[in-house]
């Protein structure tokens, strides 16, 4: 079992809209061009002809979502993705500021290095979200271990247009598959609103898809 604290998903959903909008509340639509960033295209590993597509949607700052990405994705990614069985897409749904910073920051890389990013994020999550008082400087420093100079991440982290394609993108997403927190899956067009534990719970899962 985890030792990750315990956080309600739904409460901290609700947190999170809050913060998320503050930044950009004045900001009325995304400019057109952020639309068509090629930072917002999809992010899916697996070979493309796999039956079954699973999506995740999660947030960075989410204890349970980092569950799931250190004790059962490297299993289920052997098991099921490597194997030709499911191509999985990565869905972020950012529920507070920093996680929102740490989602662009990862959507920034070339898309071959997102995945070991958010991995390293995920595994690293007590170090340099919840260590301190200003975790975005400790995300600087995770950042700067992939590569990102300070001044890079600076500007990513103020890129407006960016960042409120994301935040819209989190809203429809939301709205669109009554996400209540996360992680949330959908099994091809099956959904399942939690994380699923076990990798045994994720091939049952994958089976009635």
């Amino acid at each position: 079992m985890s030792t990750q604290p315990s956080l309600s998903r739904r409460n901290l959903l609700v947190g999170g809209a809050t913060l998320l909008a503050a930044p950009f509340i004045t900001m009325g639509r995304a400019h057109a061009q952020a639309a068509q960033d090629p930072r917002m295209g999809p992010r899916i590993i697996g070979n493309p002809q796999a039956p079954i597509l699973v999506q995740e949607w999660f947030s960075l700052t989410c204890t349970h979502c980092a569950h799931f990405a250190t004790e059962l994705f490297p299993k289920i990614k052997e098991q099921f993705i490597d194997t030709g069985k499911i191509r999985f897409q990565f869905h972020d749904f950012p529920l507070d500021q920093v996680a929102l910073i740490a989602a662009m920051v990862a959507r920034s890389l070339p898309e071959e290095r997102y995945v070991p990013f958010i991995e390293s994020l995920f595994s690293r999550q007590m170090q340099w979200a919840f260590s301190g008082n200003d975790p975005v400087a400790h995300l600087k420093q995770e950042a700067a271990l992939a590569g990102i100079a300070p001044a890079e991440f600076d500007k990513i982290s103020k890129d407006m247009s960016f960042g409120q394609a994301l935040y819209q993108q989190t809203q429809k997403e939301g709205q669109e598959y009554d996400i209540k927190g996360t992680p949330y899956f959908r099994f091809n067009n099956t959904p399942y609103a939690q994380d699923p534990e076990t990798v045994e719970k994720f091939a049952e899962l994958v089976s009635k898809a």
